[in-house]
């Protein structure tokens, strides 16, 4: 059993009288330098936290066992945290832990707000870029493990420039300070950064559910379209701890909103051209998830190795031979899988999975208005077929099944290691090379090209 022990910046005279026996019962205290100086020099053996920690935790948790150990951890263990790494690698069972106030609640304490109101982002090891998911007119943000300069910038680039800014450091210790950024002396070993979002003129608020605007985009035309993104991501449903694979990736715009309808989904996104790799990037920067995991490859070699998915889009390269069913037999049961048709090739390919398979097969028709001479008129784009399945359980060697989007069970014809070719109306075999799409007058929605 290990013990972690929450500790403040106010050291041993702020510790419980729980944590205080904890740390003199231990044989050793394992933290950082500034941890263990706050703890009696005569409490126990003093070991001091690995750096790297993540790689070397295992073999200093070894070193351990059969002793009675301490870890200091600062504030509350389990809120951004040593204790939640711990519990991960050890079990719940195998852990203690006696929190401390957090310096979130401190804080808020200082400041008077709410804690239910505000959103914490922890940049310890992350890029500042993570701030943008959450930034909105009069959102309320506290900052752990930022800088002051890096936050600055942020805001200013972001357009929420007005923001107030204000520096809390060493909460909770005697020499405490609450500061407006513009008189804080500059960054200190523990702080808080706090801001109250406010925009400049003219900035537009993104939302966090799906459909943001296409200008949000870098893209070189490889964009699913507002709309289309917006059902898309409907049918992928992202529910809280998901992972989304964004196959043939063109811009990023599916992975991204997955992945900012909620801090803990992730999403891969596998692109096989460097420069749109590398765009996708900056677009995932740009709106706050730089943690998308860019793959650079053509599917559906690139798919191999990659973690299980809860979710697949596949957005672009649908006809490249075997890659929907690599997407399917890749897909976790009770997974989703989405695919998007613009071309008759691609259509033709979808048609014959819906036959085997099931699920839902709609049909997309975006008009916009647009100037006609002297008049307005619709303007049509190119109209976009969106297949979408639920896969259910297979047990035994039966045949696949899946579900609806309305949760009616659908059997498929075939068992799991045979293809799907399929049969056009003229009788020709469905799937081939990948076809790449020229725009057949309007405006296309969604891309189609290989992944």
């Amino acid at each position: 059993m290990i013990t972690i022990v929450g500790i403040g910046a106010d050291g041993w005279d702020g510790l419980a009288p729980a944590a205080r026996r904890a740390l003199w019962d231990a044989e050793v205290i394992v933290g950082s330098p500034r941890q263990l100086g706050l703890v009696p020099e005569d409490a126990a053996e003093r070991v001091t936290l690995p750096s790297p920690l993540l790689p070397n935790l295992p073999a200093l948790l070894d070193s351990l066992t059969g002793r009675r150990a301490c870890v200091l951890a600062s504030g509350d263990p389990m809120h951004h945290g040593i204790g939640s790494t711990l519990v991960r690698l050890l079990g719940p069972d195998r852990v203690r832990v006696l929190p401390h106030v957090s310096s979130v609640t401190l804080a808020c304490a200082r400041l008077g707000w709410p804690v239910e109101g505000v959103e914490t982002v922890n940049l310890v090891g992350r890029p500042p870029a993570a701030l943008r998911a959450v930034l909105a007119p009069g959102r309320r943000v506290l900052v752990l493990g930022g800088t002051l300069g890096a936050v600055a910038g942020l805001l200013d680039d972001a357009g929420y420039g007005p923001s107030r800014v204000t520096v809390l450091a060493d909460l909770g210790a005697p020499a405490e300070s609450v500061r407006d950024a513009a008189m804080a002396p500059g960054d200190a070993a523990l702080q808080v950064i706090a801001f109250e979002c406010a925009a400049d003129a003219g900035t537009e608020p993104l939302p966090r559910v799906p459909g943001l605007p296409d200008a949000a985009y870098e893209s070189d035309g490889q964009l699913t379209k507002r709309e289309v993104r917006a059902v898309t991501l409907s049918r992928l449903a992202p529910v809280p701890g998901a992972l989304l694979w964004d196959v043939g990736a063109g811009a990023g715009s599916v992975a991204i909103e997955w992945m900012r309808t909620h801090p803990s989904c992730g999403a891969v996104a596998i692109e096989h051209r460097a420069e749109r790799a590398e765009r996708i990037r900056r677009n995932a920067e740009a709106l706050g998830v730089p943690a998308l995991r860019v793959v650079e490859g053509k599917a559906p070699e690139a798919l191999s190795g990659l973690p299980t998915p809860d979710a697949v889009f596949v957005g672009g390269g649908a006809t490249a031979p075997g890659l929907v069913e690599a997407c399917w037999e890749a897909l976790r049961p009770g997974g989703r899988l989405v695919v998007n048709a613009v071309t008759l090739e691609s259509e033709a390919l979808v048609a014959a999975w819906y036959g085997r398979l099931g699920g839902d097969l709609v049909r997309l028709g975006v008009q916009r208005a647009s100037p006609v001479g002297g008049f307005t008129g619709w303007r049509p784009a190119m109209p976009v077929t969106i297949w979408s399945i639920t896969k259910a359980p297979v047990t035994g060697g039966g045949p696949v099944t899946g579900e609806s989007a309305t949760g009616e069970p659908v059997a498929g014809e075939r068992t799991m290691g045979e293809p799907v070719t399929g049969e056009r109306t003229a009788g020709e075999p469905v799937g081939g090379e990948p076809v790449a799409r020229e725009p057949v007058g309007g405006e296309p929605v969604a891309r189609e090209e290989g992944s």
